[in-house]
């Protein structure tokens, strides 16, 4: 078979990752580093060895398929650039920084694939979690993490929670038709932690605490249904399952997790979706839902905040 040509736009952090995964991969050839910064560029082709590019349009003929991993900003502007040449693309999470800017991405599309690097979605123990989901009830989900000077362009709801809301989305098939949320700034002029609930149709509620300026990472989500309580830990790709019998006895189900990297999971779907022209785990659409809930949050945060300061006056 021959391999699918890839670049990756973008050479910060996120994109050195996936030009190591890509680099070792059977199925893609890694063509290009792209960007806009020369010298990070040339840096990053020289670690993976390939070619290094500032601009976009040289890639026109010369690949399949491109890693959009530059600045949520530039997103929806580097993807239908790609998509007119005919270049299907992953484009890292958040599809965009607004709702007008993704219809755009899922409007270029046409016949190309899209494919939207919610992470989360390809980790092991999230896969195995989608299999047992019955009716869900409530959720407890905590995302924390340490302060890192990345990816200060969007607030923690965009920049870490947006993860979680897209798994909650995926188990419910639901909208939900509440939200209650609060946020404030800690280290950056952005929104640095948020606690959010959800109210879902039919009775299922979610809440949800998402920081960047913790003490500790923590990567959890608890999940109660009927009969059964799951707790998954998103860091070490593992499950605890308890269910309870007819006769009110609680017992461990054992779980196994065969444990993957999940950057490598999502790029040889992406692989498979290009090859076989298919649909992805993660499509536009789908990540279209997960940016929409998540504007709602911040809305709901700066309403909040309005009330905050009118008190405090």
């Amino acid at each position: 078979m021959t391999p699918v040509r890839m670049a990756v736009i973008g050479a910060g952090q996120f994109g050195k990752n996936h030009l190591r995964v890509i680099r070792s991969l059977d199925r893609a050839q890694l063509v290009a580093a792209v960007d806009a910064d020369a010298d990070r560029a040339a840096a990053a082709a020289q670690q993976f060895e390939c070619e290094a590019l500032t601009d976009v349009a040289a890639l026109e003929g010369r690949i399949d398929a491109a890693v959009i991993a530059a600045p949520t900003i530039a997103h929806a502007d580097l993807a239908c650039r790609l998509l007119a040449m005919g270049i299907d693309v992953l484009i890292e999470k958040p599809i965009a920084p607004t709702l007008e800017d993704a219809r755009r991405i899922t409007g270029a599309a046409t016949s190309r694939i899209v494919q939207v690097g919610h992470l989360e979605q390809f980790n092991p123990a999230v896969l195995a979690l989608r299999k047992m989901v019955t009716i869900p009830l409530f959720f407890e989900v905590h995302r924390l993490s340490l302060f890192t000077p990345r990816s200060l362009d969007v607030d923690v709801v965009l920049d870490l929670m947006i993860h979680d809301i897209d798994i909650l989305l995926a188990l419910t098939g639901k909208l939900p038709e509440e939200i209650r949320a609060a946020g404030i700034s800690i280290l950056s002029r952005k929104v640095d932690i948020a606690n959010v609930r959800l109210a879902f149709p039919g009775g299922c509620v979610a809440n949800l605490t998402a920081s960047r300026v913790s003490t500790e990472q923590v990567r959890k989500l608890r999940l109660f249904q009927p009969h059964q309580y799951v707790s998954l830990d998103y860091s070490k790709q593992e499950i605890a399952v308890f269910g309870v019998s007819p006769a009110k006895q609680i017992g461990f189900i054992p779980t196994v997790v065969e444990k993957q990297e999940p950057l490598r999971l999502e790029l040889e779907a992406f692989l498979d979706c290009v090859i076989n022209r298919s649909q992805p785990l993660v499509t536009a659409a789908q990540a279209t839902l997960a940016l929409q809930v998540s504007l709602e949050i911040l809305a709901k945060i700066e309403e909040h905040s309005r009330i905050v300061a009118q008190s405090l006056q």
